[in-house]
C-alpha cells in the first residue's frame, strides 16, 4: 500500500469509527448546546523560547503563533515536573505526581485519582484520546474514561507518527456529529526526537567540516551556555561534557526544525476545528509537558529544575478570553489546566484538586493570585518558585 493510501485509509477508518460513536437517541439538551467543545493539545518537551511569536527567530510557528494571536499566553507557565510521564500525570488530574503516583516514567496514575476522561465522561462529555499515553505505554491503548483514535506504537518518535496523530484528529473534527460536547486531547511527540539524538547519537552530531551546513547558519550559543552554577550533585550528572560549540549550535539547529514539524500538526488540528464549524464554540488549550535544556548551562534533553526544562508554553483561547494577551506577571502551573477547563464546562472541580482556574485571568479580571508554585524533580526532589526566587534541594545533598 502507497503511503497516501494508508493516510486516507487510515482517516476513514476513524471517521466511521467517529460515527459510530453517535449517540442513537439524537436528544440533545439545551445544556448541552452551551457547554463549549474542548481541544486540548500537549506536545512534547517544547521550550517556552522556542516559539517565533514569542522571540525566536531561529524558527518559524505561524500556526502556534496564530493560536496565540487569538487567546491568551501565560509566561510563567510552569510543569510540575520536568519529566514526561509526571508531568502529565498532573496535565490531567490537577494533582502533584508525588499524589497521582507518577513519580518517575512508566507508571500509571493511582485509581483513586480521577483523570480528565473519567471526569468529563461522568459528566457527560464524549471524550476522546489520540496520541502519547506514557502512563505507561502499552500498544494498543485502552484508557479507562476515553475513546482512543489509533496513533501509533511505541516507542514512538513524531517524525513517523505525529501525522498520525493529527490526521486521525482532523477525522475525528470534521466527521463529529456534534451530539454531545467533546473532550479531544491530542497528544504529539515533537520535539522530544531530540532526545534520541541526546541518548543514542551522540558521535553522529557532525563535525564542522564533515557537515554542509556554514556555521552562519547555526542559531548562536545561548548566553548562559558556559554558566555552570554551584548545583546538588543528581544535576551535575546530566551535564554533557562531550560536544563542541559547532556541536551545540548543531544539536539546537535540529530541534527547532523539530519544533516545525510540530507547529505543521498543530496547523492541520486547527484547520479541521475550523472546517468543522465548531471552533467558535471551543476551547483550546495549547502546552508542553516540560521544556528542553538546548545548551543552556550545557545541558541537553530535560530531567533538571532550571527554566530551560520547568517553564512551558500555556496557551488559551475560548469564547470569551482576551485575545493577543500575554500574562506575563502571575505564576501559574500544569495543575491549572483542569480546574480551568471544568469551569469552562460548568462542572464540579474533582476534589483534592491543587490548581487553580484560570478563567478569570483569562476575561481580564484580577483576583488575588499565588505567591508561589512547587515542582517535584528526580523522585524526591522539590522546586518552589516564586516570582523572583527559586529554591530547589534534594534529600541527603548539602547543596540548596
Amino acid at each position: 500500500m502507497t503511503r497516501r493510501g494508508f493516510i486516507g485509509g487510515s482517516v476513514a477508518a476513524v471517521s466511521s469509527a467517529v460515527m459510530g460513536m453517535a449517540n442513537p437517541s439524537g436528544v440533545i439538551t439545551s445544556r448541552e448546546r452551551q457547554r463549549p467543545n474542548i481541544l486540548f493539545i500537549i506536545c512534547d518537551q517544547l521550550s517556552l523560547d522556542a516559539i517565533r511569536a514569542y522571540g525566536c527567530s531561529q524558527l518559524h510557528t505561524p500556526n502556534i503563533d496564530r493560536l496565540i494571536a487569538a487567546g491568551t499566553g501565560f509566561l510563567k507557565s510552569y510543569s510540575t515536573s520536568p519529566v514526561c510521564s509526571p508531568a502529565r500525570s498532573s496535565l490531567l488530574t490537577g494533582r502533584m505526581p508525588v499524589e497521582t503516583g507518577v513519580i518517575s516514567n512508566d507508571r500509571p496514575i493511582n485509581p483513586s485519582v480521577p483523570t480528565m476522561g473519567t471526569w468529563f465522561k461522568s459528566h457527560d462529555y464524549k471524550t476522546v484520546y489520540c496520541g502519547k499515553w506514557h502512563l505507561p505505554e502499552v500498544y494498543p491503548i485502552t484508557l479507562d474514561g476515553f475513546d482512543v483514535l489509533p496513533s501509533s506504537s511505541w516507542p514512538a518518535q513524531g517524525d513517523l507518527t505525529d501525522g498520525i496523530v493529527s490526521r486521525n484528529c482532523q477525522a475525528f473534527l470534521e466527521s463529529y456529529d456534534g451530539r454531545k460536547p467533546f473532550l479531544l486531547i491530542a497528544s504529539l511527540m515533537q520535539p522530544h526526537d531530540i532526545c534520541y539524538w541526546a541518548m543514542y547519537h551522540k558521535r553522529l552530531v557532525p563535525e564542522q567540516s564533515r557537515f554542509q551546513l556554514h556555521t552562519a547558519q547555526l542559531p548562536p550559543l545561548p548566553k548562559n551556555w558556559n554558566q555552570i552554577p554551584v548545583e546538588p550533585g543528581k544535576l551535575k550528572k546530566e551535564r554533557y561534557e562531550k560536544f563542541n560549540e559547532y556541536q551545540w549550535r548543531y544539536y539546537s539547529y535540529i530541534y527547532y526544525r523539530q519544533a516545525e514539524m510540530l507547529d505543521a500538526d498543530v496547523g492541520r488540528i486547527l484547520d479541521a476545528l475550523n472546517n468543522s464549524g465548531q471552533q467558535d464554540n471551543t476551547v483550546i488549550v495549547f502546552t508542553s509537558d516540560h521544556g528542553e535544556g538546548l545548551g543552556r548551562h550545557r545541558l541537553v534533553e530535560k530531567w533538571h529544575p532550571y527554566e530551560a526544562s520547568m517553564v512551558v508554553p500555556l496557551v488559551i483561547s475560548a469564547p470569551g478570553v482576551k485575545r493577543g494577551h500575554t500574562d506575563s506577571r502571575r505564576l501559574v502551573s500544569g495543575l491549572d489546566i483542569m480546574p480551568t477547563l471544568c469551569e469552562f464546562a460548568d462542572i464540579p472541580i474533582p476534589p483534592n484538586c491543587r490548581g487553580r482556574s484560570l478563567r478569570p485571568l483569562l476575561q481580564g479580571k484580577t483576583p488575588p493570585w499565588r505567591q508561589f508554585i512547587a515542582a517535584d524533580t528526580k523522585f524526591s526532589g522539590q522546586m518552589l518558585r516564586t516570582p523572583r526566587y527559586k529554591y530547589v534541594r534534594y534529600p541527603d545533598d548539602p547543596i540548596e
